[in-house]
């Protein structure tokens, strides 16, 4: 029982986990609503070049806009 607990625990808060735009690997940001195969490998080269400092500047990403970002924005974050 304390088993199955604990993996419940840790499944509860997996979802309410963000995700580091910074580190994230590319199977975590497909995980991200809107956020396909494509978009995430374009995230990953972008922060090659142009670390992140703000969640916002998720949207200097082509094919990341508003729209786009209003569905992600609690689910992402930085980390310092």
């Amino acid at each position: 029982m304390k088993k199955v607990i604990l993996i419940l625990t840790v499944f509860v808060v997996s979802l309410f986990a963000k995700i580091d735009i910074n580190k994230a690997s590319i199977e975590q940001l497909d995980s991200l609503k809107g956020i396909g195969h494509s978009k995430a490998a374009a995230i990953i080269e972008y922060r090659k070049q142009h670390p992140f400092t703000k969640i916002e500047e998720i949207m200097k990403v082509k094919g990341i806009g508003k729209k786009l970002f209003e569905k992600i924005k609690e689910e992402i974050e930085i980390k310092k």
